[in-house]
């Protein structure tokens, strides 16, 4: 045998070894045009706006127009050699998957696509949801925009001068490989973190996602671009302002939980258990504001349940799963503004039947006033005098007592 011949036989060898091994489709995926869900139950559930909403806890209005836009960028060539998912059933089977949580063999049995192409068809168009929905559900905010926020914080918790409320979800997922304790939580468990900053109104207004589960809130917030930009003043925050007339200007600030250090624009509660008066008013008042991210977790949660269970995908994906979760949140959340949030109006009160108040009356009728630790800044010592002599001497829906009185709030 010649050294041509022997060349030939090695190729024709390494071709064979690499050759890609096929197989033969399942049989059943022939029949998915006659027994697929997307042929047969999802044209009955089109009829009936009620059955829509339960299948896919979302309205039909809501859905055609996220399909509206999305359509274009999901989208996929027919050729000739095998006909194409059709972009309403993709944005069908992502829904579905997020909203109910069901993995992605249920779906490979109810729309007989392969296990492989449903992960596809979910990761892309995840992908193309937050690209096309994130300006217009998070967009960059204006100065007016700010205003806005701090007029609703005002009126539904009676917290003036806040901007957001700030906090961090751990997402569950499986142990990534090879990733030793980077991801394990505090929680015991293994998780990526969502950092996000809400409204009044229930809606997200920045988000970060894909931290490693063991970093604290404050260590991701400080590497974030928001903190960039907010130490460079290049978010258009408006600048301080009176809460109250011939007033001191305060700052506008965001409130956040014991995990985020005290400063010029984050406020946090006090430490410890045994506080004085002033410091118990401070931690109440700052709670009803921050309760607001807590609200937001627990809606986006229980609308998209996939978050109820381990996020059993790579990384990369799970972090596009949440980044979709949190603009169609903020989507679907457009129908419920109006009827979320109202403040409650209640009967004034005279400030001198203030003293004839049990302690858990006093609680839940305190002053407002801003989140802060006056052992660190002589900005919060002045926002703690400002708040508790706010509106002093007029009754009010919710009352003011005197805070240098020597009767426990608790």
């Amino acid at each position: 045998m010649d050294s041509d011949e022997e060349v030939l036989l090695l190729v024709l060898l390494l071709r064979q070894k690499h050759k890609r091994r096929r197989t033969r489709a399942s049989p059943m995926f022939s029949l998915k045009y006659k027994t697929g869900d997307f042929y047969t139950l999802y044209p009955r559930l089109k009829e009936s706006s009620a059955e829509f909403l339960n299948y896919f806890r979302m309205s039909r209005e809501c859905f055609y127009e996220l399909y509206h836009f999305v359509k274009n960028g999901i989208q996929r060539q027919e050729t000739k050699f095998k006909n194409t998912i059709s972009a309403e059933e993709r944005l069908v089977i992502t829904i579905r998957y997020l909203s109910t949580g069901c993995t992605m063999t249920d779906l490979h049995h109810s729309y007989q696509h392969g296990v492989s192409t449903i992960s596809g068809v979910i990761k892309d168009t995840c992908q193309e949801i937050y690209k096309v929905l994130k300006d217009i559900c998070i967009p960059d905010l204006k100065k007016e925009d700010w205003l806005q926020i701090a007029q609703g914080f005002e009126t539904k918790a009676n917290f003036p001068n806040c901007l957001g409320a700030i906090d961090g979800k751990h997402l569950r997922i499986i142990k990534p490989t090879r990733s030793g304790s980077l991801y394990y939580n505090y929680k015991h468990f293994f998780s990526i973190v969502l950092l996000a900053i809400c409204d009044s109104n229930y809606k997200f207004i920045y988000i970060d996602v894909g931290s490693y589960g063991k970093a604290s809130d404050s260590q991701i917030f400080r590497s974030s671009s928001f903190f960039n930009k907010l130490q460079n003043n290049n978010l258009d925050i408006p600048s301080p302002a009176p809460i109250q007339d011939n007033g001191p200007p305060l700052p506008f600030i965001f409130v956040g939980d014991e995990a985020f250090a005290v400063s010029n624009f984050i406020q946090r509660p006090f430490s410890g258990n045994f506080l004085e008066g002033k410091k118990k008013i401070v931690n109440y008042r700052l709670s009803r504001a921050r309760r607001y991210i807590e609200c937001t977790f627990g809606i986006m949660t229980n609308k998209w349940r996939i978050l109820h269970r381990p996020l059993n995908v790579e990384i990369s994906f799970a972090t596009d799963i949440a980044k979709a979760i949190c603009v169609l949140h903020n989507f679907v959340q457009r129908e419920n503004t109006t009827m979320q949030g109202q403040p409650i109006r209640v009967r004034p009160v005279q400030l001198q039947s203030y003293q004839n108040f049990t302690s858990e009356q006093r609680l839940r009728q305190v002053v407002a006033v801003p989140p802060t630790d006056v052992r660190r800044t002589a900005v919060a010592r002045l926002c703690v005098e400002t708040f508790c002599m706010k509106n002093h001497n007029r009754p009010c829906a919710v009352r003011y007592p005197d805070c240098s009185s020597s009767a426990p709030i608790v």
